[in-house]
């Protein structure tokens, strides 16, 4: 009789690597989305206080 049990634990330990690795490249996009809308947002704001 064949155990598996040590193949799925690493098929679990290679899972959750992909997962925290998606989550910060994920984190990481968000972040330089918002740096992004705030300086759009500054520059909007800048153009229509001079009017």
């Amino acid at each position: 009789m064949l155990k598996f049990g040590f193949g799925i634990g690493i098929i679990n330990i290679f899972l959750w690597l992909f997962f925290i690795a998606a989550w910060i490249y994920s984190f990481v996009l968000f972040v330089k989305l918002a740096h992004r809308g705030i300086r759009a947002l500054d520059i909007y704001i800048g153009r229509n206080r001079m009017d």
